[in-house]
């Protein structure tokens, strides 16, 4: 009878992936996709840009926030790289000495992308919920979106949905307002 065990991933897996691929471990099974595409990287570095001032460096707003690009995420059995993420200081007072982070953040958010939409959704956002990742944002750089969730009773109660050049201003950054057309340019 032939052994129908699937092998569980391991970090070595990772770092033994080409420079030009991101891996996660997700339910023990290595993710892969590309780098992200130009579209998606404008969002992503927009959006970071956006948050940092005011709720990193408290420029113009509370602070209070670590706000980390593609974060490597040691939580539980999973490896995730969030495109971004976001850590109360209060929860997190300082930065890990190690290359990832084993403190579940408060704030995730994932650029979409055709290649990563279904693994986004699918996948990643049950077990953002499950992890206890209390707000998520999902932003399409293609449809020029971005959904805004929270968690409640561990599933995810959609508080915000924003298209073209609305003003955003929603938890858990509701002290700052940006276009959301800021996001493409």
């Amino acid at each position: 009878m032939p052994n129908l065990a699937i092998k569980q991933a391991t970090y070595q897996d990772i770092i033994d992936l080409p420079e030009n691929i991101v891996g996660e471990i997700i339910n023990g099974q290595l993710e892969t996709h590309p780098r992200p595409s130009p579209k998606h990287a404008v969002a992503s570095s927009s959006i970071g840009a956006e948050l940092v001032s005011p709720f990193q460096k408290g420029r113009g707003g509370p602070g209070g926030w670590w706000i980390i690009d593609e974060p490597e995420c040691h939580l539980s059995t999973h490896v995730l790289v969030p495109d971004l993420a976001g850590w109360r200081r209060q929860r997190m007072p300082t930065l890990p000495e190690a290359a990832w982070f084993d403190v579940v953040p408060d704030w995730i958010c994932e650029i979409l992308s055709p290649s990563t939409a279904r693994l986004d959704r699918i996948i990643k956002m049950p077990l953002y919920a499950q992890l206890g990742v209390i707000h998520l944002w999902l932003i399409d750089p293609l449809l020029q979106t971005l959904e805004a969730y929270q968690l409640h009773d561990l599933h995810w109660l959609l508080i915000g949905t924003f298209a073209n050049d609305q003003a955003v201003s929603i938890a858990p950054f509701a002290e700052h307002t940006f276009l959301l057309s800021d996001l493409w340019e």
